[in-house]
């Protein structure tokens, strides 16, 4: 089972409760408050990557936010997170895609990602991923990254995940991103087990866009 296949069927098998993951947060209170530390503005671009269960798409267009993206691998996620966002799905870009080929038609001033990085475990996925977000983000763009801390599951969903402190996810993106926060979490899941998380706040520095 290819990397599409797998996440296509994770969801199928959560049909009638899509929110029913390991990584589901009800408020995306960590995300959505290093998006105002970064002082992005309304009118600013932001794209969730691997978005098809948050809400925090959601949340973005209700603090009015005018330009709000969400990427999945998932077309079964994208259509759950679109009927959960009802009449206000057609405000959001939608790309079924896989995040290590994604050609994004436009930048983005945020590029946003809670746990699809650390399912990458090939480093060549890993250098393409990086790739794609050099191409996707606006220049002075910024990144906010979550991934399962040093400490944290080795593995969710049923597949092996790579683990980040501050110096291994910054020498993953390279020297053209500098790393301005970390803040580290412990996430209760929907059946009450804890997942340690980190999450990190990059702004790409000048003159390193492609």
């Amino acid at each position: 089972m290819n990397r599409k296949e797998h996440w296509q069927h994770v969801y199928q098998t959560k049909d009638k409760d899509p929110t029913d993951v390991s990584w589901f947060q009800s408020q995306p209170t960590l995300s959505f408050q290093l998006i105002r530390n970064a002082g992005l503005k309304s009118n600013q671009s932001v794209i969730d990557v691997g978005g098809g269960a948050s809400v925090l798409a959601g949340c973005l267009l209700s603090a009015g936010f005018q330009h709000v993206a969400v990427l999945d691998i998932s077309a079964d996620a994208l259509k759950h997170a679109k009927q959960r966002l009802g009449a206000r799905a057609d405000a959001v870009e939608w790309f079924e895609a896989d995040v290590t080929d994604l050609m994004p038609p436009h930048r983005f001033d945020l590029w946003h990602d809670r746990a699809v990085f650390h399912f990458l475990t090939d480093k060549t996925d890993r250098q393409k991923y990086v790739q794609t977000l050099k191409r996707s983000l606006a220049p002075n763009g910024h990144v906010i990254i979550a991934t399962f801390a040093i400490g944290g599951p080795p593995k969710c969903s049923g597949l092996d995940v790579c683990r980040y402190d501050a110096a291994g996810i910054s020498a993953e993106f390279g020297v053209g991103f500098e790393l301005r926060e970390q803040v580290n979490e412990t996430h209760v899941t929907p059946w009450n087990t804890e997942q340690k998380f980190s999450y990190f706040r990059f702004a790409r520095k000048e003159n390193n866009t492609l």
